[in-house]
């Protein structure tokens, strides 16, 4: 055969694979750039969805509070399914259209969450009203569901037996039965709080003395005042004598007077330390293999299935994932880790209850969408989260937002974003303090120029470095309660902060804790340190508080 017979055999054999690749390569190609690009817009939209709950909580007072809180989540809802649909609209999607492909919006909040999606509204006969209704019985509508807290129940032995509601920090909600008595307790777990000097009302944290302070910040321009925060909600001192919130620009009734001198920070140690005592003299002997499901019966979800028995080591016990919860002693009386360290059982324990709960709910969310499609085929389904999203998850207020069934050529598309809020008055977590120093700027607390340095002025939360804004008289003023400016190399790209997380000897040194690094470097960063967490923390908004009682501990 010659050897132009074989190009053309060749030709006829080879182009048609080779077009068929091509084209096959080609959809790939694209598949892959609609893919990236509905990420980056999915991202997007949860961004603005979260920047729009920031604004509305940083502004407000009673952003803590269930009703205004879900007000606020709303805006956000909305502001997401704008957000997507101005995004996608160039793709041939509108908004109509697009809220059938959202499944779920998660907002995980600082001892619960609230899921976002459909269901089925159902009215009794005496709340039905035939025309003026809003909704109909037997109604398919989006909304949001009612809150979901992080908790878990517990029975050991035959008389005791609770629910520990757990939150993004170091606070626990305990109710029900131990040792036969009914208990409703709730405070903040702590180790190595020191002895309580009542001669001048301070307290040692760590071998750190926590004391007293005097509170001020800017609510305008230029004007300064003195304030304390109650329940989430500041009073300030006016120049006449009398106290007043922002919240409504009334002044509190006449002869109502607040103390000056401010001891949140105290009064957080204190109270954390007798919290603690009680909850190890009483439930010092509850394992993670005490919980069981809302029925009482026994769950295995925090251990591994083979179980152990009370005979075993420590080693063998935790290896099998049945642990002390509160512990800080083992099965042997060693002491082990304190209670608030990263690595402690409790908040190991604490996270996997709260990453389960949110993964079962969301799960059954999920799935349940497929009821309520409008025609859609996909198979709407939970997808897997990496451990690093988790982790965001589990320690910061956050939103997962889910977009599932739309084509993208080579495959249907499944993704999904999540963002986190490092920044609102929800939660306190132990980066949210800021320092200040004497040359009018604010820093991380692991800055390592902060280690030894003389001019540390001061600790504050750092929602109170941002831009907030006061309705008066003459319209609505922009100030920032706090005029200091962020550290470039410290808040902007963070290269020059301990990181304790990494791999070096630090991990070693400090456990991953910001307590026992703070504590290690001493001096008046550790004094202000934690003196600024402690009153954040005691004074933020809290469910079960009763702001009355507070107000009365805080009056002269």
């Amino acid at each position: 055969m010659k050897l132009e017979h074989l190009i053309v055999i060749f030709v006829i054999i080879i182009l048609p694979i080779s077009l068929i690749l091509t084209s096959y390569v080609q959809n790939q190609v694209t598949t892959l750039q609609l893919q990236t690009s509905y990420d980056s817009k999915l991202t997007t939209a949860t961004h603005d969805a979260l920047k729009a709950f920031q604004l509305n909580t940083v502004n407000s007072s009673t952003s803590d509070l269930a009703n205004s809180k879900m007000r606020d989540i709303e805006a956000s809802v909305n502001t997401f399914f704008n957000s997507v649909a101005t995004n996608f609209n160039m793709a041939g999607y509108n908004q109509d259209v697009l809220k059938y492909y959202v499944p779920a919006l998660v907002y995980t909040m600082y001892d619960g969450f609230y899921i976002y999606s459909p269901f089925t509204n159902t009215l009794s006969p005496d709340d039905y009203i035939e025309g003026t209704s809003t909704y109909q019985n037997g109604e398919k509508v989006s909304g949001l569901k009612p809150y979901i807290f992080y908790s878990c129940r517990y029975i050991k032995g035959s008389d005791t037996d609770v629910v520990i509601t757990y939150s993004l920090d170091n606070y626990i909600t305990v109710q029900g039965t131990v040792k036969g008595q009914t208990v409703f307790r709730y405070g903040y777990l702590l180790d190595n709080v020191g002895n309580y000097n009542s001669s001048n009302n301070t307290i040692t944290y760590r071998g750190i003395t926590i004391g007293e302070e005097t509170l001020t910040e800017y609510i305008g321009q230029n004007e300064q005042a003195t304030y304390v925060k109650v329940n989430g909600v500041k009073y300030y001192l006016d120049s006449d004598g009398s106290w007043y919130s922002l919240l409504n620009g009334e002044k509190l009734p006449q002869g109502t007077t607040y103390n000056t001198i401010n001891d949140s920070g105290v009064r957080y140690y204190r109270e954390a330390k007798e919290f603690t005592q009680w909850v190890q003299d009483n439930l010092g002997d509850l394992r993670t293999s005490d919980a069981v499901f809302e029925d009482g019966e026994k769950t295995k979800q925090f251990q591994n299935e083979e179980g152990t028995s009370v005979t075993q080591t420590l080693t063998e016990r935790e290896q099998w994932g049945d642990m002390l919860i509160f512990s800080r002693q083992d099965d042997t009386g060693n002491t082990g880790k304190s209670i608030e360290d990263p690595n402690s059982n409790f908040n190991q324990h604490r996270l996997q209850v709260i990453r389960y709960s949110i993964e079962k709910n969301l799960s059954i969310a999920i799935a349940n969408y497929n009821k309520y499609d409008e025609g859609i085929t996909t198979n709407f389904q939970m997808p897997e989260l990496k451990e690093d999203e988790w982790e965001k998850i589990l320690n910061n207020v956050s939103i997962i937002s889910f977009l599932q069934g739309l084509s993208i050529g080579g495959k249907i598309y499944n993704g999904y974003s999540i963002v986190t809020n490092t920044k609102t008055e929800e939660v306190v977590n132990t980066d949210s303090i800021y320092i200040v120093t004497s040359d009018g700027q604010y820093h991380r607390a692991t800055d390592l120029d902060l280690v030894g340095a003389s001019n540390i002025t001061g600790a504050y939360f750092n929602v109170d470095f941002e831009r907030k804004s006061v309705t008066t008289d003459t319209g609505v003023t922009y100030y920032y309660p706090h005029k200091e400016t962020g550290c470039y190399t410290s808040i902007v790209n963070q290269s020059n902060v301990e990181d304790l997380n990494s791999d070096k000897s630090t991990q070693n040194q400090y456990g991953n804790s910001i307590y026992a690094y703070i504590a290690n470097k001493g001096g008046t960063l550790a004094q202000y340190y934690f003196t600024a967490l402690g009153r954040e923390r005691y004074s933020m908004y809290k469910t079960n508080n009763n702001p009355e009682l507070l107000k009365v501990n805080f009056t002269v």
